[in-house]
């Protein structure tokens, strides 16, 4: 996983390529967006049109071209089939050193578990940064994958989730009942 200090803004992709695959999951289809090496973005369709035009501002192109793409995708299919608990491609996460500190923390959060925001603030050692830990969790840019829809509210209640709180409930369902153990 990289962490570098700045975000694309700051550091336009100079001619960079990225591949665009699609994902048919139960919780409706997902873009993945990757480098041809590494993974740099997955949300849910609906909500595709804005990495992608971010991409193409910062002078990236993109190309429609799956196969790049093909590990995130058959990971993402063995997640939702309850085969996968952890991803194995190679993040690319961009974004602000506090932001890959959040994003970092998320990604310690054993898979049918949750932690609140909260608790996130403190194990990254800032509890007084609740809301700017919530505005890094909005910013992931790796969703399932970095897992936000295991943050939930202080009272237990879920709370934003880019992808919907439908989604994100049945993420949290997906996960408990694959996390049950078997007798």
């Amino acid at each position: 996983m990289q962490h570098p200090s700045a975000t694309p803004a700051e550091t336009p992709p100079e001619a960079e390529v990225l591949y665009l695959a699609r994902c048919l999951t139960p919780v409706g289809p997902y873009v993945i967006l990757t480098s041809g090496v590494s993974v740099v973005w997955i949300s849910p369709e609906d909500d595709a049109a804005r990495p992608v035009s971010r991409w193409q501002r910062w002078g990236a192109r993109v190309l429609e071209e799956p196969e790049p793409g093909r590990a995130a995708v058959m990971q993402l299919e063995e997640y939702f089939a309850g085969k996968r608990r952890r991803f194995s491609p190679h993040l690319d996460l961009r974004g602000t050193p506090f932001q890959c500190q959040v994003w970092g923390a998320l990604l310690a959060i054993p898979y049918g578990e949750t932690r609140t925001y909260l608790q996130i603030a403190q194990a990254i050692g800032r509890p007084g940064a609740v809301r700017a830990v919530g505005q890094a969790i909005g910013a992931n840019p790796l969703s399932i994958v970095v897992p936000c829809h295991r943050v939930i509210g202080s009272d237990g209640s879920l709370t934003g989730y880019g992808g919907g709180l439908e989604r994100k409930r049945h993420l949290l369902e997906l996960e408990a009942r694959v996390a049950l153990p078997s007798n």
